[in-house]
This record gives C-alpha cells, structure tokens and sequence, in this order.
C-alpha cells in the first residue's frame, strides 16, 4: 500500500512582512511629508485652532447632552441647552477680560511718574555699584522708555483684535454640536471595520473632557488664591490679574510666567523691588503647590506626556497654529497620539518614550502576544 500524499508544510507568514522599501526612505518619506502637512496646518491655522478648540469643547459637554437625551430630552432641545452653556462660559470670560484690559488700559498711562521714580533710583543704585553716570547714559539712550507701554498696549490690543475669530468659533460650535448627537451611532457603525481607532477616539475624548475639567478647577483655585494675595499686598487691578492666571494656567509650562508679569510689574511700579519680591515669591509657591504637586496628579492620568514632550509640544503647536496653539497644545498632541500611535499596534512601542507612566502602557493585549508555534506533527 502507498501512504498518501502530504501537502508540503508551509512555513506561517511573518508576523510583521518586510517593507517593499528600506526603512531609511520610508523615514524619508514620513519626514517629507510631516513638512507639507505641517506647512499646510501653517496656512489655514485661522481655521483649525477655532474649529479644533470647538471639538474639544463639545466633547467636554457631550456627557451632559447624552444625560439629557437618556431623560427623555428631545435632541434638539439638548444641542441647544449644551450650545448655551458653552456659550455663556465663553461670553462671560470674553467680557469679563474685555471691561479688565478697558480698565487696565485706562489705569497705564498714571503709572509714567512711578515709572520714572524706579528709573531714577536703579541709576542711582547702579553708580553706588561703580558705574559711571556716563556709561548708564550711554545704554539707556538705546532703550526708548515710552516703548514699554507701546509693548504693552500692542499686547492688549492684538488680544482684543484676536476677538475677530469668536463669531467663527461660535458659528463652528453650532454644526458641531449639531453632529454630535449621532455620534455614538456613528462610532458604533465605524467599530465594526476599525475597533482599535474608535476606541483611540474614544479614548481621546475621555483624556480631553479630564484635561479641560482639571485645568478649570484648579485655574479657578488658583485664580482665587491669586487674587487674595493681590489684594493683600494692595497691587491695582487684582481681579484682572486674577482672571488672567485663571485662562494662562491652561497653557502648560510657561503659563504661570504669563500671568506673573503684569503685577508683577505694577508691584515694582507701586512699592519698589520689595513689593516686586514678594508678588514673585507668593506666585511662584502658590504655582509650586497647586500647578507642580497637586494638578499633575489629576492631570498625569488625562494627559500622560511627560513633561519634555509636553513642553515642546507647546512650542510646537504655539508656531504652527499661533495663541490658540499654546492654548491648545495638549489636546492636539493628544489627538495626534490617539491618531497615530494608540490606533496603530506596531507604533504604541512610541508610548514607551513619551508616556509619563510608561508601565500603563507598556502591556502586551493578548492580541498582539505572539503564539506558540504548532507542534509538529507526528511522522
């Protein structure tokens, strides 16, 4: 008798097939065209930062509208109740910032006489150190004292000049929360072909809600400790500095330099290098407890960048998108994230490098653990 005929073994595919090109050009490549898609997000920024800064805020409020529709509120009356809660948020910080810098602008120019009073006792300071009255003539006549006012004013009007997206944001808002009402079917309908980037997205939209909820609670704790400080110390306008360190604490990093500098400037122009320290010293402890110990703790999980990638994340954004990029850095980095690591198995290893607690990432699914070989069959 012949033994049958077997099939030739055949050896299981790779798990991972060799690209067509070798991975140098492939870098090449990826490179080239991050440029041109960067050079083009550079060009329509006046368009992606308001509708992006839209999306993240209709995410933020897409719970309550889901709540509403779960008790039997109509979906148009929930978008419109979602729509003017946002709305009043953004118009009451828009306006109560507008009547500050008003006020503010109106207050600057009684401040020229203790302007001049300070410059007058640094040059003194400066000949009680052995500097010639020549040579401090020579580098201040470089330095056109009126200009530091003109900064100033150049600075509050190109914030009140950035007001001319708002109509463009709010407008966004509308379609967008439009849209989201059919959303989860939308995303049901997608997991079905693509169930590891809708659960990025989804993913993504958890970490932007945590993120906005986080930063507003401890911006406002802030806010509120600022302003008792500057009223304490007698410092102008302590509300108006209160406000501002409320909207720079969500830009990560050098947020709290932002709001440290303008009372910090009217507490040199008020009481001299000694008030001057002590605005810095209570800024920098109030940012060291509340920003550097407690919020990173409540923002690590939201988040989870570490902190060099968050930094560059905001220099990066800050250049191609312009203000909003600084205020939107996190959740475009996390978006870009979810998009193009969380989505793609072979890529999470980049998690590994730029995730502040690598270890809750570092984990193997069961999918992605390689399979035993099968045993060999018996001859």
């Amino acid at each position: 008798m012949t033994e049958p005929l077997q099939e030739p073994r055949q050896n299981p595919p790779a798990e991972h097939p060799e690209p067509l090109l070798p991975r140098a050009v492939l870098v090449l490549l990826g490179l080239a065209a991050t440029v041109l898609v960067v050079a083009g997000m550079r060009s329509v920024a006046g368009i992606i930062a308001p509708v992006f800064l839209g999306l993240t805020l209709v995410i933020t409020v897409h719970p309550f509208q889901g709540w509403m529709i779960r008790h039997r509120v109509p979906a148009w009356l929930s978008v419109t109740i979602s729509l003017l809660v946002l709305y009043v948020v953004l118009l009451g910080l828009v306006t109560a910032l507008g009547v500050s810098v008003a006020r503010l602008a109106e207050i600057l120019p009684n401040y020229s006489d203790q302007f001049t009073a300070q410059y007058e006792h640094l040059t003194r300071w400066l000949t009680r150190l052995g500097v010639s009255n020549s040579q401090i003539q020579d580098a201040l006549n470089k330095i056109d004292l009126t200009s530091i006012f003109g900064l100033v004013q150049t600075f509050l009007n190109g914030l009140i000049g950035a007001t001319s997206n708002f109509i463009f944001l709010l407008t966004a808002m509308v379609f967008l929360a439009m849209d989201s009402a059919g959303i989860p079917q939308r995303l049901e309908l997608a997991a079905r072909s693509r169930p590891q980037l809708v659960a990025a997205m989804s993913s993504f939209a958890t970490g932007v809600r945590s993120y906005w909820l986080v930063s507003t609670i401890f911006g406002f704790i802030v806010a509120v400790l600022d302003t008792i400080a500057l009223y304490w110390l007698g410092i102008p306008l302590a509300l108006l500095w209160g406000l501002l360190s409320f909207i720079t604490n969500y830009i990560p990093n050098v947020g709290f330099v932002l709001g440290l500098v303008p009372p910090a400037l009217l507490a040199l122009l008020e009481g001299g290098f000694g008030k001057l320290l002590a605005v810095v010293i209570v800024y920098s402890a109030l940012n060291v407890v509340v920003q550097t110990i407690l919020q990173p703790k409540f923002t690590g999980d939201a988040v989870g960048l570490t902190v060099t990638v968050t930094f560059l994340s905001l220099v990066f954004w800050a250049w191609v998108l312009g203000p909003l990029g600084a205020l939107l850095a996190l959740p475009m980095s996390l978006f870009v994230k979810a998009v193009f690591i969380d989505a793609d198995p072979r890529a999470r290893w980049v998690n590994a490098i730029i995730s502040s607690k690598p270890h809750r990432t570092g984990r193997r699914t069961p999918s992605a653990a390689v399979s035993p070989p099968p045993p060999e069959a018996s001859g």
